[in-house]
């Protein structure tokens, strides 16, 4: 045992007092008395002329000296020290994430987590300091470099836990930037305390950070929905269907009962059994003769609520109106004829801006007035999207975006293309198709437009003889359909802002919050989009901003997150990893407790002391 303030010992000093007062004999009252012959030993000790009496046994006198021990004790501070060295500056980082509501802790991972930050506080040597932040979907400092602990003890309490995904790269980026100019005599150190759930970290890989990984967690008891989605039935337009995923990440086969509801009203319930480790894929259809919100609830409790339920803004669909500016391309008009519920509009050139459609398709030609509206553009080049637009011969496509909803279940495998136009890919867009000289189709959204950009005529290639080319077409007219771009939009992951385009100004909106709090919006009047970024908790909003009246979901559907098995090692690039810690606070005061039992001490002499006066 350590003591941090040694001289406090000096106090002891005083114990010797109290002793002098139990050997003072008490004063006497003179009384008159008529006989003295009972009264021979109290007069023995009045006729005594020491002014001291002979020490007794006193159980009050043992009782203020431990007292008076316990007191010395408490201001030297104690503590145990451990060996973990002396660091001149600590940056924790809790992680407050939707995982860390976890149950599998008492009474959850958070607060396991907080307790244990408050400990590394405690044990704060004076000449030290440390800085706290929140990590969940986006990095907050709570409290910025310091040595106060009251301070650092109230940012900690401050935190919370919210139901967005972990995003651990910009807060270990701001930790790094503080403890990069510290020598190694100073011994930096970031403390993360977190159940591992984390994306790649592989831009760490070579950072060399002084990372210390608490891990936080033991359970993985958890049936999550990971995936949501809601579109038009194709064998019924009067039907939704709605698409989701439940997966089961617990080391035990689970049943749930899967509901679905439109608008707080049951639709269907369904019975499921899914296998550890794997996920299933369930569809329903229900029909829908207004926009409302369908939502799918996992009736199985588990350790991790937050995953438990999803919502989704279901809007009925409208025609899509299409202007196709070609100079008769029948093969294209025909594959647009083909797509559901579009109203297709042909003309040889265009000049006006498009504005009574929801999007352009531009077939080899630059307009007189360019579009204002989505553009879909084959084979355009006299355009400002790019840098530079240059011309290749037999371009072969070597790579393209599956992932991407423009390129859903589209294939280029043996696709040849004549010439094309290529480009560097731009940093609104996205590259879609790309050669071994650069890329062949981009698709990205350009001061709120969407645009599609193929730099080959389809015509110059095999493309149109595959059945890839009108599921093209289908997926580029949905994605490029005003209507769904709103749709998306309508829905967000947890810790993403929402945002709404406003067709006029607005001084003031509200919104309304799962929980029926209504949170006031200061709007400036020339603002042309609101932004709402307290998008922590899950479930369903409603922005009210003039005559705009908005109903936008936001869920979790994040399947790291729902894997709620606690890492033991965090994965930094290929080679780098961090292991969980095994390490015991330093410095460990000790004089919280024994102030604590002097209190109880003073309280029993108290008491002990009327009840032999009374």
């Amino acid at each position: 045992m350590n003591f941090l303030a040694p001289a406090a010992f000096f106090f002891a000093l005083t114990i010797p007092v109290v002793v002098v007062f139990y050997l003072l004999k008490r004063k006497r009252v003179v009384k008159l008395v008529s006989s003295t012959l009972l009264w021979q030993k109290f007069l023995a000790e009045t006729q005594a002329s020491a002014p001291f009496q002979k020490l007794r046994r006193n159980w009050l006198l043992l009782l203020q000296i431990l007292l008076l021990l316990l007191a010395v004790l408490a201001l030297s501070r104690p503590y145990f020290a451990t060996h973990a060295k002396s660091s001149q500056l600590r940056v924790l980082i809790l992680d407050a994430s939707a995982s860390m509501q976890s149950t599998d802790e008492s009474p959850s991972r958070f607060e396991v987590a907080r307790k244990q930050a408050l400990e590394w506080v405690d044990g704060l040597r004076d000449e030290d300091k440390m800085v706290i932040l929140q990590v969940a979907a986006n990095t907050e400092v709570k409290q910025s470099e310091t040595s106060e602990k009251s301070a650092l003890r109230r940012a900690i309490q401050s935190c919370a836990a919210v139901d967005s995904p972990t995003r651990l790269g910009p807060a270990l980026k701001m930790a790094e930037s503080l403890v990069r100019d510290r020598g190694k005599e100073s011994n930096p150190e970031i403390h993360l305390f977190s159940d591992g759930a984390v994306p790649d970290m592989s831009d760490f890989g070579n950072s060399a950070l002084p990372l210390i990984y608490h891990k936080i967690g033991h359970g993985a008891n958890n049936l999550g929905i990971t995936a949501l989605d809601v579109r038009a039935n194709p064998d019924d337009a009067t039907q939704r269907a709605i698409y989701t995923s439940v997966s089961n990440f617990s080391t035990n086969a689970l049943q749930t009962e899967l509901e679905l509801r439109f608008d707080g009203k049951l639709v269907e319930t369904r019975p499921l059994t899914i296998k550890p480790g794997e996920p299933s894929p369930q569809v329903f259809l229900a029909p829908q003769t207004r926009d409302g919100v369908f939502t799918v609830h996992s009736t199985t409790p588990d350790d991790l609520a937050a995953d438990n339920e999803a919502s989704i803004v279901s809007l009925l669909p409208h025609p899509v109106k299409v202007l196709l500016v070609t100079r008769g391309n029948r093969l294209l008009e025909r594959a647009f004829r083909s797509v559901r519920n579009l109203q297709l509009t042909v003309a040889a050139d265009s000049a006006d801006d498009g504005a009574a459609y929801d999007f352009v398709a531009l077939d080899d030609i630059a307009p007189t007035v360019w579009p204002k509206g989505n553009i879909l553009a084959i084979h355009v080049s006299n355009t400002n999207w790019f840098e530079k637009i240059s011309e290749v011969e037999a371009p072969t496509i070597v790579d393209w975006k599956a992932t991407h909803p423009v390129l859903r279940y589209v294939s280029f495998d043996n696709v040849h293309v004549v010439k094309s136009l290529v480009v560097k890919t731009p940093s609104w867009g996205i590259s879609l198709a790309e050669s071994q000289q650069a890329s062949l189709m981009v698709a990205g959204e350009l001061q709120r437009q969407r645009i599609i950009w193929i730099g080959f005529d389809p015509l110059e290639s095999d493309w149109p003889l595959r059945i890839a080319f009108p599921i093209f077409m289908e997926n580029a007219s949905d994605w490029l359909n005003p209507a769904n771009a709103k749709s998306s939009q309508l829905l967000v992951r947890a810790g993403d802002p929402f945002r709404l385009s406003l067709a006029q100004p607005v001084t003031s909106a509200q919104v309304t919050m799962p929980d029926n709090s209504i949170k006031k919006l200061a709007v400036d009047a020339n603002t042309k989009e609101i932004v709402f970024g307290e998008t922590f908790r899950q479930g369903t909003y409603r922005l009210r901003a003039g005559t705009n009246d908005t109903v936008f979901c936001v869920d979790l559907l994040d399947a790291a997150e729902s894997n709620i098995k606690p890492r033991e090692e965090l994965q930094f690039g290929k080679y780098a990893r961090v292991s969980a810690t095994t390490l015991h606070r330093a410095n460990m005061e000790l004089w919280r407790s024994i102030a604590a039992i002097a209190l109880a001490v003073l309280l029993f002499e108290w008491w002990y002391y009327h009840r032999r006066t009374v």
